[in-house]
């Protein structure tokens, strides 16, 4: 696997790898992270990824990050009462 770009974001971490004839796009968060593969017959290049992590995509995967984080707090707050 190779790092091919980085997409520049203020608030999360958004690189670009390329193995196995699929684009790995993987979002950072803190703890956290969500990958989405990719077939490179599916997307133009990293011109179509850019394309496709617009601002829409990128709320969405904001909401998701919350929900994540909210999850493992929960689960984090839980151990003591096991």
């Amino acid at each position: 696997m190779r790092v091919i770009a980085n997409i520049p974001h203020p608030k999360i971490s958004i690189t670009i790898f390329s193995m196995n004839d699929k684009y790995q796009i993987k979002f950072e968060a803190g703890p956290m992270e969500q990958i989405f593969k990719i077939p490179h017959s599916e997307i133009n290049g990293i011109e179509g990824i850019t394309k496709m992590v617009d601002d829409v995509f990128i709320e969405k995967m904001m909401e998701r990050f919350n929900e994540m984080y909210l999850q493992l707090k929960e689960a984090k707050g839980n151990l003591g009462n096991k």
